[in-house]
């Protein structure tokens, strides 16, 4: 059984539409597993049935959209079938001198109430095992018994899931991505919010640190993990003739200003191209020198297409609680240095400034250059794709 949450407030036919879209995205996660299953919606709760001995339950509780999950023992819609059942998953797992609660509800069945369904459950579970005492406030075990009229369940387990709204539902967007902790945390802020994703990754060549390929890989797996069975499209942008053009400016101390401008510029242009809603970058207020608000607001005038940063009031730490969480921090990353940085960059710069130097090192028109040999692949369940 899987629930779901803030879908359930939208209008009939919004609904119906993020629904049918959980629902794809849970058949796509079961192609991934070359798992066969039967995929039913109610009113509050999808139902996965499968005779596949495949445990479900990892990759359902990473798709965006679903609460919690609960492996469910499916029975009759009579008071005997419903106790008998919960009898039965209590002795698999509840343990004498334990406190526990019995948690009812029912939908469309008639001939008792959920209280009276909780009381003779509660009553038929102490009978058949001794020693128990119920608790109703803080159980050291807690069973659910679902009664509808569409098919009953008892349940004694709820796995979390991501939450959010179903993926794919609210637009498409470029996401910045490099080898670091922010943008893959940023990223997936936005595609658990429905956001679909092109990832654009800047590649520095010479100028980065060995082991930025490997970490970036490792960003991007994680990343696909949480949308089993979907592809995800990740171009690169070789910008080693970028990054040199860089080197040549007159004011070393505004190559990060410049630099990010730049990245911005090539992700305007992937974004319109595709068609896509907006960028995503990784952003955190303050963090380095090219993300204070002095610098933010000059390097972002003139993107023409809408610039999200999900991050820009976490602290570090909330942040690489979110990486682990996802499965992307790691604490090793070896060697992701950029040998641009200069000594001191600045804080503080305006838009007249980074027009200047953008035409002085004629930014735009390695800009224009380096999109020619842009490449793009798909990473799917963890693994790049060919194409």
């Amino acid at each position: 059984m899987v629930r779901f949450g803030e879908i359930f407030l939208k209008s009939e036919p919004v609904r119906r539409e993020f629904l049918n879209r959980l629902r794809d995205n849970i058949r796509a996660g079961l192609k991934g597993l070359n798992v066969e299953a039967t995929i039913t919606i109610t009113r509050s709760r999808i139902l996965v049935s499968s005779e596949s001995p495949v445990d479900l339950v990892p990759m359902l509780s990473r798709i965006f959209g679903v609460i919690d999950i609960a492996p469910v023992t499916v029975c009759g819609n009579s008071m005997d079938d419903l106790c008998d059942t919960a009898i039965q998953v209590a002795q698999s797992h509840l343990m004498p001198h334990t406190r526990f609660a019995v948690r009812a509800r029912r939908e469309g069945v008639e001939g008792f109430s959920s209280q009276e369904l909780a009381a003779e459950a509660g009553s038929r579970i102490i009978d058949a095992i001794p020693d128990l005492k119920v608790d109703l406030t803080a159980p050291e075990y807690e069973i659910f018994i679902e009664a509808r009229k569409d098919g009953s369940m008892v349940y004694d387990t709820r796995i979390s899931g991501p939450g959010g709204l179903p993926y794919g539902t609210q637009g498409k967007a470029v996401a910045l991505i490099s080898a670091g902790i922010d943008s893959p945390v940023a990223a997936w802020l936005m595609m658990r919010r429905g956001v679909r994703m092109i990832f654009l990754h800047i590649e520095p060549g010479k100028f980065g640190g060995e082991d930025i390929r490997r970490n970036l890989e490792n960003n991007l797996a994680a990343l696909s993990h949480w949308v089993p069975g979907l592809e995800l499209p990740v171009i690169t942008i070789p910008a080693e003739p970028f990054y040199q053009a860089l080197m040549t400016l007159s004011e070393p101390k505004l190559r990060c200003v410049l630099c990010k401008r730049g990245m911005l510029e090539l992700a305007s242009r992937y974004a319109q191209k595709s068609g896509c809603d907006g960028i995503i970058t990784g952003d955190n207020l303050g963090q380095v020198a090219t993300q204070t608000l002095h610098n933010l607001a000059p390097i972002s005038a003139g993107i023409e297409i809408p610039i999200y940063r999900p991050l820009i009031g976490y602290d570090k730490e909330e942040i690489i609680t979110l990486a682990r969480k996802i499965g992307s921090f790691s604490s090793e990353p070896g060697d992701t240095s950029c040998s641009v940085l200069p000594p001191r960059p600045v804080t503080r710069s305006d838009v007249h400034q980074i027009e200047r130097l953008m035409e002085q090192a004629s930014l735009g028109s390695v800009i224009e250059d380096i999109l020619k040999f842009s490449s793009i692949k798909v990473i799917k369940n963890g693994i790049f794709q060919s194409t």
